[in-house]
């Protein structure tokens, strides 16, 4: 890369050009690019109008290099975010690192808002056609779940999201609930929402069907079945898989060649003796009107006990999936399980972004949201290189380990100066 020369002492380059509007975090700028900040930063009023030692922009930069390096001080951060521009001589001799207030205060100006609809703007589904993992046939498995995290014990944070417990014996710090949707795949989260510790999850998963659409399987865990919210997801034109608790009744109607079996999901408002008329309506192969009863196709299977005394868990899940030529008993179960990926990816933020056991930094609400936007937009940056990189190499995105793609991604951050274009 050519050397750039010094600045004058207007802040610009030779060309005119002020160089910290080139900061762009490595490779996960191509991710995030500049002009899609530019765009997000337009719109909710956040572009300035006059030059600040810490623009926008580059703010938003400092909001994804906090998730890269939870475990330093503002100060710190950002000296790893410009360093490599400064050992090649790009900043001015004058120019000198900003203070922990000065930075607060820019993160204060930014707010969450930009950060949130950024996410918004670049999480999507990564996974190609041929991603090993990811598919259920021609069919996308996605997953909806949800994730607490710890923030400052500040009144503004108590009063926002709430602690754990009761008033005798509550939590030591506040708590926020995030509940997503991810790829199975790529763990890619492609839409999510933030509440406070008494957040309902199948509220905020109603919210989340906006993300659901045709071609995809949503799968979900027993805990969020509900005659409504099943009903929601199905009017995406999303296929489910969701587990169903012992407290749902499944009627047989049919045995079906895999060992799976057709059934009802009957609306809990509709009368017993009219139940009985629905199932029998629906043996006869007539249409069951939405409004009482959802068709659906059921597996059970039984998962053994690690330590073989025969306590094993009975699997109960109900799918859209009604024909077993589209998807067997075993393939459904297998699908079902890459539930589990959603799981890892809520470590990978929580462990390795956040830290282990680690509290969030911010200690107002609005500053809560915007390091979770954050932490959601680089995650989601991140394992959009790694299923890049997996589809290259023709293995599962599973293959790949987090961690070491997440220190790679730091030592490229404060080794190179990657000027975006």
């Amino acid at each position: 890369m050519a050397r750039v020369g010094r600045k004058k002492k207007s802040g610009k380059d030779v060309a005119g050009v002020r160089l910290v509007d080139r900061i762009s975090l490595g490779v996960l700028a191509e991710v995030v690019p500049r002009d899609v900040i530019e765009d997000v930063l337009v719109e909710t009023g956040k572009r300035e109008q006059r030059t600040r030692l810490l623009p926008a922009h580059v703010m938003v930069r400092f909001c994804q290099a906090m998730c890269l390096f939870p475990e330093d001080d503002y100060e710190e951060v950002m000296r790893k975010l410009v360093g490599s521009l400064k050992s090649m001589a790009s900043w001015r001799d004058d120019w000198h690192v900003p203070s922990t207030s000065a930075i607060t205060q820019a993160r204060q100006r930014l707010g969450s808002e930009p950060l949130r609809l950024l996410f918004e703007s670049v999480a999507a589904p990564v996974a190609e056609p041929g991603t090993r993992g990811a598919w259920l046939g021609s069919r996308r498995l996605m997953a909806v779940d949800g994730f607490m995290l710890d923030v400052p014990d500040t009144p503004g944070n108590v009063a926002e999201f709430g602690k754990s417990g009761n008033e005798s014996k509550a939590s030591g710090f506040p708590q926020v609930l995030v509940v997503a949707l991810a790829e199975c795949g790529s763990h890619a989260i492609v839409d999510a929402i933030v509440a406070g510790y008494r957040g309902n999850e199948k509220a905020l998963a109603d919210v989340l069907a906006r993300s659901a659409e045709p071609g995809t399987v949503v799968t979900a865990d027993r805990n969020f079945y509900s005659y409504a919210l099943w009903g929601r997801y199905v009017d995406t034109g999303a296929d489910l898989l969701w587990r169903i608790g012992s407290g749902v009744t499944l009627p047989v109607l049919e045995w079906l060649p895999d060992g799976s079996y057709t059934s009802l999901l009957i609306n809990p408002a509709v009368q017993a003796a009219q139940r009985t008329k629905l199932i029998e309506n629906a043996r006869a192969g007539r249409d069951v009107d939405p409004g009482h009863g959802f068709p659906v196709r059921v597996v059970e299977y039984n998962v053994p006990d690690r330590e073989g005394n025969g306590s094993g868990e009975l699997i109960c899940l109900a799918t859209t999936i009604t024909e077993p030529a589209e998807a067997t008993a075993a393939e459904l179960a297998w699908a079902y399980h890459q539930r589990w990926e959603i799981e890892s990816a809520f470590d990978e933020i929580k462990t390795h972004q956040r830290g282990p056991a680690r509290v969030l930094r911010s200690r107002s609400p609005d500053m809560v949201r915007q390091e979770i936007w954050a932490l959601l937009l680089t995650h989601h940056a991140i394992r959009t290189l790694m299923c890049r990189a997996a589809d290259e190499a023709d293995i599962d995105p599973d293959r790949l380990s987090f961690i070491r793609a997440f220190r790679t991604i730091r030592r490229q951050v404060v080794a190179q100066a990657d000027f975006s274009p």
